[in-house]
């Protein structure tokens, strides 16, 4: 049986993103033409007062303002055990902080699968709210981001005087 999806749409500064929720949980947030966008015709419905969608388009606001750190929304999770594992390692990694592969790797208790954990970042279905966009290479370097490289350097310039601030504390 197909999930029915609702969904909303929200403009932000990084373009149109498509928010969409099964039962009363965020089960995505996409940016526009980012891989692995799902499809919006068959069960889903346009539903602007959908309690999740409404709390995740707000929260999100809140964040490109500058004025949210952390997100408080309910997630339909969707993935392989591995995956679920990554994902909520992922949400460890705070506003203004990066983490490489590996770490996270270590983080999701398979510090030998690096490749596998950088494979399940790349099906991560919460952008921004589960914070893949924290995750960087080896050597500091920006790799991959289903919503495109410049819209994770964006991300990290938002969340960066923060970083500042903490380095100097």
């Amino acid at each position: 049986m197909k999930t029915a999806f609702r969904f909303e749409r929200l403009q932000s500064p990084l373009g149109p993103m498509l928010l969409f929720a099964a039962d009363d949980a965020l089960a995505g947030i996409h940016f526009d033409l980012q891989r692995h966008q799902p499809d919006t015709g068959g069960e889903w419905r346009h539903a602007a007062r959908h309690p999740a969608l409404r709390a995740a388009k707000a929260q999100l606001k809140e964040y490109f303002a500058g004025t949210r750190t952390v997100f408080d929304l309910p997630l339909a999770p969707v993935g392989t055990p591995f995956q679920r594992a990554v994902w909520a390692a992922i949400r460890t990694v705070g506003y203004g902080e990066t983490i490489t592969y590996g770490e996270l790797a270590a983080r999701a208790g398979a510090p030998r699968s690096i490749r596998a954990a950088g494979a399940a970042t790349g099906r991560n279905p919460w952008g921004i709210v589960v914070p893949c966009h924290r995750i960087v290479g080896a050597d500091g370097s920006l790799t991959g981001y289903a919503g495109g490289l410049e819209r994770k350097r964006a991300l990290l310039a938002l969340e960066a005087p923060c970083a500042l601030f903490a380095r100097a504390a």
